[in-house]
């Protein structure tokens, strides 16, 4: 088990996880089963912005994919919790040459640089794969350009209440979905309305509006420019990152996204 933290003061800032998540963790390194079980895999968390506590998700997440795979992390959470920042992580042309993976859990709506958005997507349009989770669907969402929507397989601009949402498996037999419930409701989360898809996009699972029961995306992979992203709209609430099946569902993402599944 390697975590390496590129902010230092994130590793002071995750003991702060709460007894309930922790006390979750640790049982489930004992019972849960490995998913993959071959050379380790690097991966990159670029995570930080508004709205959420990724402090929490940021535990929560190492500690449980590490449990049901051999991955070293390496966080970078940096850019505050606004909605507008361009971190430095980007500025070197090879920030992604390390890694097996890269998990985007980060939420910069306000960010619309074309030049620091291609700085990021160019580098998984050449290949890096790539896992996207919740506001990262929000992040750059002002941008004039439509690279990062592209690269994510989504467009969204909005959400609805927080609730308990109902999901439906589209694809039980991708690789993904092994072993993910046939009826399976969130914890309190929200529900990302997809106002479009690209080409690439195959949705795994859906869910309806509880206001106009109009069929959303929750999950999916995206083929871009060849290169494997999964996605997942749902990860608002510390709720849903104590929840088992969520993080059975984004560690098989990374090990899909990864080709290891």
């Amino acid at each position: 088990m390697i975590r390496q933290f590129i902010q230092p003061s994130l590793m002071v800032a995750s003991c702060l996880v709460t007894s309930y998540a922790m006390s979750w963790v640790h049982a489930d390194q004992t019972t849960s089963k490995q998913f993959y079980e071959g050379k380790p895999i690097k991966a990159l968390l670029v995570t930080g912005g508004c709205c959420h506590d990724y402090k929490f998700q940021t535990k929560a997440l190492t500690m449980a994919s590490e449990a049901r795979a051999p991955i070293e992390w390496t966080i970078v959470n940096k850019g505050g919790r606004g909605t507008h920042a361009e971190i430095d992580l980007y500025d070197d042309p090879n920030w992604a040459k390390p890694y097996d993976v890269v998990v985007h859990n980060e939420c910069f709506a306000k960010t619309k640089n074309p030049d620091y958005i291609r700085k990021i997507t160019d580098v998984h349009k050449e290949g890096k794969p790539a896992v996207v989770i919740h506001c990262a669907m929000h992040t750059y969402r002002d941008a004039e350009i439509d690279d990062w929507r592209n690269f994510l397989g989504v467009t969204s601009k909005h959400h609805e209440q927080q609730s308990h949402y109902a999901v439906k498996v589209e694809k039980r037999d991708h690789p993904v979905m092994k072993g993910f419930p046939a009826n399976w409701k969130t914890p309190k989360d929200e529900l990302y309305i997809v106002q479009d898809t690209t080409a690439g996009m195959l949705p795994l699972a859906t869910s309806a509006s509880q206001k106009n029961s109009k069929i959303h995306p929750v999950i999916w992979v995206n083929d871009f420019h060849g290169t494997r992203v999964f996605g997942t709209t749902f990860g608002h609430t510390n709720a849903t990152f104590s929840d088992p099946i969520f993080l059975d569902l984004v560690t098989r993402g990374i090990l899909w996204s990864a080709g290891k599944l």
